[in-house]
């Protein structure tokens, strides 16, 4: 592969992992609308959603980062591929079969309503049975098939929630019922309907890969492909439990009769810190090639210091730029006022994902020496923080502490793979000047959402303030390179 395509492919892969998340913002308002949902119904749904990333981790079990690294190789790739699908295959079936058998113990067990088991039961085993052909895709080069399913997938669901959750109301107000609203219960389920009917015909779209790729069953080839995918399904399993378990606890850990709405609440106003995310997600898809491509240069731990100085300037800016605004951006995404009282978790919720930046950036030590076991560990110990501090937390600062635990467990894995990787790999951060603009981004943004009464024009001073800062400093960074 050329550069050319490489940066073809980069960005192509970069928009189908962004735009979907940039589609799924316009769900937030529509989910959190008071005409659409109450907030028990919404957190029902995030509450269930949280499961699902951990079952998705789970039925996957680390079989596509083992695809790609055998195929690339083992002589015989096509072997390989067959391998990982009928494994995924014969797995999937079995989930899908147990659990349907299950769906109402596992209903009680978890106390949801069964339908909304089975959903979940449903859209998981469609959604493992395309991520070999999605993977597929990616290894022969379809950048931009896969980029235009990806999109697809979340286009359809997008439009299925419009139909379902804005059409059908006012068709009912008009008095028609259609068949489709006698089967449907409640709001919640056109949400999982929507999802399923997606994930359905991705499948559909996918199966003719299925015949191309082929059944295989190399038991040897099996246990080396498992091997290598173990560590990955134990970080992906933390990753689930730091990512998503905050709601579990909350409704663990609340009274029944609040659990599902401070769910909702909780979730709703976490959507704030999207900005954040979307950031780490764009630099973490160009930055991890970038460790690569430079860890045979001798200067490559100078170079790796100055991007992660660059990283810290904008993320510390994005992190103001929010709490400075955040009450202008609660009528964009949360325009249901009953969510507002929420937003208090937010400059959390932005320093958690702040230090989970930071961490995939300093993280390049263990990936450029193969020392890949140790993401697997910092993970575990992540997820351990979040169980204790959550089980800790709540019970004495409410849903607030939820967020104050994903803080602590990002901030945790951050400060880790810091202490661990300059023994291992040291490199010269600039800690003076990286610590003096994230400490000027959390004494200001901290200051202004919470002691100041907002006011505007203080706010965007200080956001004015920061930039030229960050410019000056930037712009002196790119003059050392230089040099």
């Amino acid at each position: 592969m050329s550069i050319r395509q490489l940066f073809k492919h980069t960005a192509i892969y970069g928009l189908a992992t962004v735009m979907p998340r940039l589609l799924n913002l316009v769900l937030t308002p529509l989910h959190t609308s008071a005409r659409t949902l109450s907030q028990a119904q919404y957190g029902l749904y995030q509450g269930l959603f949280a499961y699902m990333i951990l079952g998705n981790v789970l039925l996957t079990y680390g079989m596509e980062t083992a695809f790609f690294r055998f195929m690339n190789r083992e002589e015989d790739p096509k072997r390989v591929a067959a391998t990982c699908l009928t494994s995924l295959v014969v797995t999937t079936l079995v989930f899908l079969g147990v659990g349907l058998l299950l769906s109402q113990s596992i209903a009680v067990w978890l106390s949801y309503p069964a339908i909304y088991i089975r959903y979940a039961i449903w859209i998981l085993a469609l959604d493992t049975l395309v991520a070999i052909p999605f993977a597929w895709y990616r290894y022969s080069g379809q950048s931009l098939h896969y980029a235009f399913i990806k999109i697809g997938n979340v286009t359809v669901n997008l439009g299925l929630n419009l139909l379902f959750l804005l059409y059908f109301p006012f068709l009912e107000s008009k008095g028609y019922r259609l068949p489709l609203m006698e089967l449907v219960s409640d709001k919640t389920q056109y949400i999982f309907l929507a999802n399923l009917i997606a994930s359905l015909l991705t499948f559909i779209y996918m199966l003719p890969l299925y015949k191309r790729i082929g059944f295989l069953w190399d038991i040897a080839l099996w246990k080396r492909l498992f091997q290598y995918a173990f560590p990955v399904l134990i970080a992906g399993i933390a990753f689930s439990i730091n990512e998503a378990f905050d709601r579990v606890f909350i409704r663990m850990l609340y009274p029944a009769s609040q659990a599902d709405a401070v769910v909702g609440l909780y979730s709703g106003c976490y959507k704030m810190g999207v900005f954040m995310t979307l950031f780490i997600t764009a630099y973490k898809l160009g930055v991890e090639p970038f460790f690569f491509s430079n860890a045979a240069d001798k200067n490559a731990p100078q170079t790796y210091a100055k991007v992660t100085e660059y990283f810290s300037i904008f993320a510390g800016g994005i992190f103001l730029f929010v709490c400075v605004y955040i009450d202008l951006f609660k009528w964009l995404l949360i325009p249901n006022s009953a969510y507002w009282e929420g937003l208090k978790i937010v400059p959390f919720v932005l320093m958690a994902n702040l230090c989970l930046g930071l961490y995939h950036s300093l993280s390049v030590w263990y990936k450029v020496t193969d020392r890949t076991h140790w993401g697997a560990i910092i993970s575990l110990i992540g997820g351990g923080i979040t169980i204790v501090a959550n089980l800790s937390l709540i019970p004495l600062w409410g849903y607030m502490g939820a967020a104050v635990a994903t803080f602590l467990a990002y901030g945790g894995m951050m400060l880790l793979s810091l202490w661990i990787g300059q023994r291992k790999y040291p490199i010269p951060y600039p800690w003076q000047r990286i610590g003096s603009f994230l400490l000027l981004s959390t004494g200001l943004s901290l200051a202004y959402f919470y002691i100041g009464d907002r006011n505007l024009f203080v706010g965007s001073t200080a956001v004015v303030g920061y930039a030229f800062l960050a410019y000056k400093s930037v712009k002196r960074v790119k003059n050392e390179k230089c040099s």
